[in-house]
């Protein structure tokens, strides 16, 4: 009798996870937006005879994100997704009292990638996001501390790594909490080098996104 029950509930389960899925894949489209923060690790400047280390702000950045949906099953599903990440204003210490280092960045990073999403047609779907494009770091034409700057704004490949959340609550519309670390070139300091050719930026940010 036990195992009739169990056979019974697990019908019933998988059931319901294929009729979700059905309904998932008329939903083959998925735009939305975060707001979050990006943490650079600090970095050391070679042979500096000043305070040797640079030091970033925490700046409040948005992402903006479209998918599209490739394949569903009731246990996970595959996007390809493009990300746009702006970093308007990333603020930056060090070298106290030194011009050496621009007063400001400003930061874009847009990467296509493909998303792995477990349990996609239940509440709570955790995900995985690997892919690559590219990214522009701007820099301010004064130098902290004053002085022009003779670095120059750079553009370079980016690698983008990321997990999240997703939380449906309500029809089409789900909450989404994620991290994604965009792998880009250096900024170029040519008054304070760091010997780095490239660096992390990790966004951790939430927001909503839509279904359709």
């Amino acid at each position: 009798m036990l195992g009739k029950r169990l056979w019974i509930a697990v019908l019933t389960v998988v059931t319901m996870l294929t009729a979700s899925a059905g309904v998932a894949q008329d939903e083959k489209n998925e735009v939305g937006g975060t707001i979050g923060r990006t943490f650079i690790s600090n970095q050391g400047i070679t042979n500096a005879t000043y305070p040797p280390i640079i030091s970033y702000g925490k700046g409040l950045s948005f992402e903006i994100e479209y998918a599209r949906h490739l394949l569903v099953t009731p246990i996970f599903s595959v996007s390809g997704e493009v990300v746009l990440m702006v970093d308007h204003d990333q603020d930056i210490n060090g070298a106290s009292g030194h011009s050496v280092l621009p007063q400001q960045l400003s930061e874009l990073f847009v990467t296509p990638a493909v998303r792995l999403n477990l349990f996609p047609t239940t509440a709570v779907s955790p995900w995985v996001s690997l892919g690559g494009g590219f990214g522009h770091t701007g820099e301010t034409s004064m130098l902290l501390y004053g002085g022009d700057n003779p670095g120059k704004s750079t553009t370079s490949g980016v690698l983008e790594g990321a997990f999240g959340l997703d939380v449906k609550v309500w029809k089409k519309l789900s909450m989404r909490g994620e991290v994604r670390d965009f792998w880009s070139g250096a900024p170029d300091f040519p008054l304070a080098p760091t010997g780095n050719t490239r660096q992390h930026h990790y966004f951790v940010g939430g927001g909503v996104f839509w279904r359709f």
